[in-house]
C-alpha cells in the first residue's frame, strides 16, 4: 500500500501565515470594551513576543521588563531555525505578501543597495533609547500596523458601515431591512468597536501604514528588506543560526530561486544569506532540480550579502548618541507642556515615555475616547504617545482598561479601587467664558457630570450682573483640588462651543510630585 504524501512545508507556512494573522486580527478586534472592566484575551501578546520592542523598552527602563520575557522565545527560535518569524508569524509581512495581488514592484531585479540601512536605524534607535530617545515604536512593524488600524481604519470603517446600515433602515423597504438589520446586529456584537472614535494623527498613521504597503512598488518586501529595525535584530541573531539553506552548486544559468525569493536572499552564487532568509520555502518548492536544501547543524558565521560600511553604521550610532542631548537644550527640557496629561497609572514622565511603544493600543480601548496620541507636546520622543484630550474625550471614572493592555507597563495595571484614587490632572474655571460668571446665565452641566462620589463641582451664590445689564442670583461653580481626579469629563461636556470653559491640566498629578498643587484650603477655582 503507497503511503500519502507528506504535505510539503511550504503549504504548512503558509498555513502559519494565515493562522498568525487571523489571531492578530482577533486580538484586534478584541481590544475593546465589551461590556466590563476586564479584557478577556491577552491581547497584546504580539507586541510582547517582539524582541526589539522588549530590548528598546528595557534598555530605557534600566531593567529588564518581566511583561516582555516572551520576546526571549522568538530570539530562542531565531538561534535554531533563522528569520522563521518573518515568513511564518509576522502579520505585517503576511499583509504584505498579501498586496502582491494589488501591486507589482517596478525593479524586477532584486538591489541590494539599501539593505544596510536597517541595519544603521537599530544601532540609532538602540543608542537613542539608551541616552533617552526612545523613538523604535515610530518605525516598529508590529506598532505601525495596530496604530494605523486602531487609529484610522477601524473608525473609518465603523463610521462607513454605521451611515450605510443607517441609510437603509430610513430609506429602504422592509425586506431589506429584514436582512440588513441583523447583519449589521452581528457585526456590533463581533468585528465593529463599542462606539465610534475620533482621532487625532489619524491620517498620519494612516499614510506611514500606507506608505510600507506602496514600497512594495519599489521592490517586494521592501520594508523588510531596507527598513525593518526588527528585522535587523532578527538577521544578527539569525547570523548564528543551526538551521540553514544550502543551494545546489551546479545550476548553470537557472535564476528560478533567485527570481522567487521574496527577500532577495539569494546571491548569484546561489548562497542563501541567513541574515535575510525568512525561511519561506520559495526556492525550495519552485527549484526544478531539487537541488535546494534546508538542514541543521553548525556553521561559521557566513560573509555579509552585502557591504555594512563601518564608518556610516558608526555614523548612526553617534546620531543616536548625540540627538538626545540636543532635545535637552529645548524650553520643554525646563517646562513641560501642562495640558500633558498621561493616562491614570502612567510612570513617571522618562520612563514612561522610554517603555512606550506607541502601539495605540490604550488609545483603541479608552472607553471615553479621550486618549490621543500626542504630536510634539512632549517633544520627538514623545511622539504618539497617549495624552488626555479632554475636550474630545474624557477617562472613564470606573474604567481601568487602559493598563490592561499595555504591553510594557508603562501604563501600570490599576485596580477600580486604585484607580479612582489615581490623580492624573486637575481642573479650572475659565471665568470669563463660564456662564454663571461671564453671562450671568444658570449652568450646572460639569457638576452634573463629575462622577466623584462627594462632587469634586461644588457651587456657591453670587450676584452679577447678565448680559441685559440685570443684576441676577446664579449658582457659580468652583473646584476642590483634592477631590478632583482630573477624568476630563468637565472638559468633554462643557456645553459651550469651541473652548471650554474648564479647563484640565497636568497640575497635581499623583505620579508627579513636582506638578503638587498648593496648598489652598481645599477650594480651588
Amino acid at each position: 500500500m503507497q503511503k500519502p504524501k507528506a504535505i510539503p512545508l511550504y503549504y504548512w507556512r503558509r498555513l502559519s501565515q494565515l493562522a498568525c494573522l487571523a489571531l492578530f486580527f482577533f486580538l484586534f478586534i478584541n481590544t475593546d470594551y465589551a461590556g466590563r472592566d476586564e479584557i478577556r484575551y491577552a491581547v497584546n501578546i504580539l507586541f510582547r513576543i517582539d524582541p526589539l520592542l522588549a530590548l528598546t523598552a528595557s534598555v530605557a527602563a534600566g531593567f529588564f521588563i518581566l511583561l516582555m520575557l516572551p520576546a526571549l522565545l522568538t530570539l530562542l527560535f531565531t538561534l535554531i531555525f533563522g528569520r522563521f518569524f518573518c515568513g511564518w508569524v509576522c502579520p505585517m509581512g503576511t499583509l504584505l505578501d498579501g498586496s502582491r495581488v494589488l501591486m507589482k514592484s517596478k525593479v524586477a531585479a532584486a538591489t541590494r543597495r539599501y539593505r544596510p540601512l536597517k541595519f544603521h536605524l537599530l544601532g540609532f534607535l538602540l543608542v537613542g533609547a539608551w541616552l533617552g530617545l526612545p523613538l523604535v515604536g515610530l518605525v516598529d512593524p508590529f506598532s505601525i500596523l495596530v496604530r494605523g488600524l486602531a487609529l484610522a481604519v477601524d473608525p473609518a470603517l465603523n463610521a462607513l458601515s454605521t451611515t450605510f446600515f443607517t441609510f437603509t433602515y430610513q430609506e429602504a423597504p422592509a425586506w431589506v431591512n429584514s436582512l440588513t438589520e441583523p447583519l449589521y446586529a452581528f457585526l456590533k456584537a463581533t468585528i465593529l468597536p463599542f462606539h465610534q472614535n475620533y482621532y487625532e494623527l489619524a491620517l498620519l498613521s494612516l499614510a506611514i501604514l500606507l506608505l510600507v504597503f506602496g514600497l512594495e512598488r519599489l521592490e517586494r518586501r521592501f520594508f523588510c528588506r531596507n527598513i525593518c529595525p526588527l528585522g535587523a535584530l532578527l538577521a544578527v541573531t539569525a547570523r548564528f543560526a543551526l538551521l540553514r539553506g544550502k543551494a545546489g552548486v551546479k545550476c548553470g544559468s537557472c535564476r528560478t530561486c533567485q527570481d522567487v525569493c521574496r527577500m532577495g536572499a539569494i546571491d548569484e552564487q546561489h548562497q542563501i544569506s541567513p541574515q535575510e532568509c525568512t525561511l519561506c520555502l520559495d526556492c525550495l518548492h519552485h527549484c526544478p532540480g531539487h537541488k535546494i536544501s534546508f538542514r541543521f547543524g553548525w556553521w561559521r558565521a557566513p560573509r555579509p550579502a552585502f557591504d555594512l560600511s563601518r564608518r556610516t553604521f558608526a555614523g548612526s550610532l553617534a546620531l543616536g548618541a548625540l540627538l538626545p542631548f540636543f532635545l535637552k537644550t529645548r524650553t520643554l527640557a525646563r517646562q513641560a507642556d501642562p495640558r500633558l496629561i498621561r493616562p491614570p497609572g502612567a510612570l513617571a514622565e522618562e520612563e514612561f515615555v522610554g517603555r512606550c511603544v506607541r502601539c495605540g493600543e490604550c488609545m483603541k480601548v479608552c472607553i471615553g475616547n479621550g486618549l490621543q496620541p500626542a504630536f510634539l507636546q512632549g517633544g520627538l520622543e514623545a511622539m504618539f504617545s497617549p495624552v488626555l484630550q479632554a475636550r474630545t474625550g474624557y477617562c472613564e471614572y470606573n474604567c481601568t482598561l487602559c493598563g490592561q493592555v499595555c504591553p510594557t507597563g508603562a501604563i501600570r495595571k490599576l485596580s477600580p479601587a486604585a484607580k479612582k484614587k489615581e490623580k492624573i490632572g486637575n481642573a479650572l474655571f475659565d471665568t470669563d467664558r463660564c456662564l454663571p460668571y461671564a453671562k450671568g446665565i444658570a449652568c450646572m452641566v460639569c457638576e452634573e457630570h463629575c462622577p466623584t462620589p462627594d462632587k469634586a463641582i461644588k457651587f456657591r451664590e453670587a450676584v452679577v450682573q447678565n448680559s441685559r445689564g440685570e443684576q441676577v442670583r446664579v449658582k457659580q461653580p468652583y473646584l476642590v483640588d483634592e477631590l478632583c481626579v482630573g477624568c476630563g469629563i468637565c472638559e468633554t461636556k462643557c456645553p459651550l462651543a469651541g473652548r471650554s470653559a474648564v479647563i484640565v491640566t497636568s497640575a497635581g498629578e499623583s505620579r508627579n510630585p513636582d506638578h503638587a498643587l498648593p496648598t489652598t484650603g481645599g477650594m480651588g477655582y
